[in-house]
């Protein structure tokens, strides 16, 4: 399945683009997302571990399931004084 993700903030600075889609295995989980974000996008790595997923507008664990159509959103952590 094709999955697009959103990315913000230093994410989107390191891949140079608001948005990035993946081709997934069915029953993906959003810690499958993960897992494959790192692997073909190696400037992400540092702030995958760090980082927050949103699934249709709602905060997301490893478990949940992704289906096709679904909004996915990659939340960088982010610093400030």
């Amino acid at each position: 399945m094709k999955v697009t993700v959103l990315v913000f903030a230093m994410a989107r600075q390191l891949v140079g683009r608001d948005r990035l889609e993946l081709d997934l295995g069915d029953g993906a989980t959003v810690g499958d997302l993960r897992a494959a974000l790192g692997a073909s996008h190696a400037a992400l790595a540092p702030l995958l571990r760090g980082s927050l997923f949103a699934v249709d507008q709602a905060y997301a664990d490893e478990r949940t399931p992704l289906v096709p159509g679904q909004e996915v959103a990659m939340i960088p952590p982010v610093s400030g004084g």
